[in-house]
């Protein structure tokens, strides 16, 4: 009965969603070369006046007008990022991050892997308006790293996969915060007010047992509108709404679950592969390549996602292990950590979303993404490598 209930409440959802992120991430690699493909073709004009082109929406008085790749980055980016809450929910309440012991290593391990590509990237940058793009090399992909294990197939255990993920998952709380600290402009309180009585409204409906799903899209409109117009990136309201959703059997429900089956394919095989669609697509055209290899934004990207994801992952982890009281997942070794540290080097998603939230100059954001790619294609082949050549070695600390 308990076996059951485990397999149920935290088994199944975790193996649901590993499964998605891997067929997400290969679809999400045909969209990304599709738009490079497209942006480099005879037919590269039209690409940049698609997402270029302008769409006005009015509302009760409010307007908002953006180019289509906006309302992609800042609408539908917003589905991701409730996905991401929902599941941050799941692992705190049930997950690996509900017991402090088991959730040491993994959070100081993400917390390393953040802090040393931010110090690498400030280092290397040197001040300037490229120093603004300093937490780019901080995000983890957890679509295309956990593809890669999957690639692994049995050669790394399932110890592993959740070590990677729960890393991934921490790392994007901190890309979270990042967001909404640093990269967020002239706020509002009155609007971010609003927001809180969107979210007190949605607390409240829980409180009186509605369960049915679509008395809240009015509500989660409400707040995103206002989260946008509050100053604060307007996807954050989409994590809010995503850490709201109850875990716990729900009226007759289990609100969570359903949610999570719905959501997440929309979330992994059209919005993400939509936003790298109309965000990885780079002319390398006139030189471009050869200047960004010249640049130090490129290189600082590179590095950030190579060396320091590697080193701070791995070496925070192995601190934690030495002067903590955590340890690995059943199944993973020591020897290990070190794969992982470079799969989480693989930066696109939210790497790629910082970027543009970061930069308005054009030249600055396709260095970026140049960077961007590079640093994420040499992190996953050394990552792969390291878990290949070391499946049948090295131990873990305490053995």
């Amino acid at each position: 009965m308990l076996r059951h209930k485990l397999k149920t409440r935290v088994i199944d959802p975790l193996t649901d969603f590993l499964d998605d992120e891997v067929l997400g991430g290969v679809v999400l690699l045909g969209a990304a070369v599709v738009a490079l493909a497209w942006a480099n073709s005879p037919w590269s004009e039209s690409y940049f006046d698609l997402w270029g082109s302008y769409l006005k929406v009015s509302f009760a008085g409010l307007t908002i007008n953006l180019d289509l790749q906006h309302w992609i980055n800042d609408l539908l980016m917003a589905v991701f990022f409730f996905v991401v809450g929902a599941e941050i929910k799941r692992e705190l309440v049930s997950g690996e991050l509900k017991d402090p012991r088991d959730a040491s290593v993994p959070v100081i391990a993400a917390l390393g892997g953040v802090a040393l590509p931010a110090i690498i990237f400030t280092v290397v940058v040197r001040g300037g308006e490229a120093a603004g793009g300093w937490a780019i090399p901080a995000a983890t992909d957890i679509a295309f790293a956990v593809g890669v294990l999957a690639l692994l197939g049995s050669r790394v255990s399932n110890g592993v996969r959740v070590f990677l993920l729960t890393i991934a998952i921490v790392d994007d709380i901190v890309a979270i915060l990042i967001i909404a600290l640093f990269y967020s402009e002239g706020i509002s309180v009155a609007w971010l007010a609003v927001a809180g009585g969107g979210i007190l409204a949605v607390l409240l409906f829980q409180r009186l047992g509605i369960w049915r799903i679509w008395p809240y899209v009015p509500l989660a409109a409400v707040v995103w509108l206002a989260t946008y117009e509050s100053g604060v990136h307007a996807t954050i309201a989409g994590v809010a709404l995503g850490l709201l959703v109850p875990i716990r059997t729900f009226g007759v429900r289990d609100v969570h679950r359903r949610l999570e089956h719905v959501l997440h394919p929309v979330s992994a095989f059209f919005v993400v592969p939509l936003f790298a669609l109309a965000n990885a697509g780079i002319d390398l055209g006139g030189g471009v390549f050869g200047d960004a290899m010249g640049s130090k934004l490129t290189w600082a990207v590179i590095l950030g996602l190579v060396v320091g994801k590697t080193l701070g992952i791995s070496g925070s982890t192995l601190l934690a292990l030495r002067f903590g009281p955590g340890s690995l997942p059943s199944g993973m070794r020591s020897a290990q950590v070190w794969g992982v540290g470079a799969l989480g080097g693989i930066g696109f998603t939210v790497a790629l979303f910082i970027t543009d939230l970061a930069f308005a100059d054009e030249l600055l954001t396709g260095q970026a993404k140049i960077g961007i790619f590079l640093g994420s294609l040499v992190s996953g082949a050394i990552g792969a490598l390291l878990l290949y050549r070391m499946r049948d070695h090295g131990r873990s600390v305490g053995d």
